[in-house]
């Protein structure tokens, strides 16, 4: 297998142009013929049969580009080194603001899992993603001087991290979705220097996306954003329907909503 560090560090944050039109690798299952024993998703298939333990584990979710807007000191400021990064409700900006980004509830959480099928403890995840009208704090006209909807956490004992958010807009080009990078440690996470050990993103479902745009005040652009676009046409889900990055979605406007997902790095 390739480097994933390597690869991370060639496609991260190469900014918008890039964030729309690449189409990232892929770690895809290469289609099987005959009988022959094939190591198929870190598993072996013997006569068509694969150790379900295994197979069911392997599949490593994508490396995707960070995009234009990480705020991770690849591209501008760095609010991870920044005294207040570290929470689970990422709604409200911290430091000098204190603005609340307003929107549906979000509970999102991101469930880490190594190559043989334990959880990854101790290990720091950063998320960060639009507001409902598609901003990106730090870096959209309005929304420079905050620094809402970006957190660190780290995963508890069954490798799991959880954040309180809003659900995000849907703006120009792009499915609705959240970014994250997974870090060795706290530290690493929170240090200038610290390497990435993933770059990914979770997508959202279009049925809920839909439901919560059309529904709810302050998401009308993403109606007509979402209508311009489609799974199958974005360019960093598109080639695989984001087949290890779907998170599963439950409960309604009213009453927010829960978005899980568990991968593997």
């Amino acid at each position: 297998m390739e480097d994933n560090e390597a690869f991370v560090r060639e496609v991260h944050d190469k900014g918008l142009a890039y964030d729309l039109p690449v189409m990232t690798r892929r770690r895809m299952l290469s289609a099987v013929g005959g009988a022959g024993a094939l190591a198929v998703a870190g598993g072996t298939l013997l006569n068509g049969t694969a150790e379900p333990a295994l197979a069911a584990c392997a599949a490593e979710v994508d490396s995707e580009t960070a995009g234009p807007y990480p705020a991770d000191g690849s591209n501008g400021p760095n609010v991870r080194v920044l005294s207040g990064i570290v929470r689970s409700d990422i709604r409200s900006s911290f430091g000098t603001s204190t603005t609340t980004a307003a929107g549906v509830p979000l509970q999102f959480s991101l469930t880490i899992n190594n190559a043989a099928c334990t959880p990854t403890v101790g290990a720091a995840v950063y998320a960060w993603h639009c507001d409902r009208a598609g901003l990106y704090s730090l870096y959209s006209s309005g929304v420079t001087n905050q620094n809402y909807l970006r957190g660190i956490q780290v995963t508890n004992s069954s490798g799991t991290v959880t954040f309180t958010s809003i659900f995000p807009g849907c703006y120009a080009g792009r499915w609705p979705h959240i970014h994250f990078e997974v870090y060795s440690s706290l530290a690493a996470a929170t240090s200038s220097s610290g390497l990435i050990k993933k770059t990914s993103q979770i997508a959202l479902p279009e049925a809920v996306s839909r439901t919560v745009y059309a529904s709810a005040t302050g998401y009308s652009q993403s109606v007509t954003n979402l209508s311009r676009i489609t799974l199958a046409g974005d360019m960093v889900f598109g080639d695989d329907l984001a087949a290890t990055q779907m998170a599963t979605v439950t409960g309604s406007v009213s009453a927010g909503y829960v978005a899980n997902l568990t991968i593997t790095v």
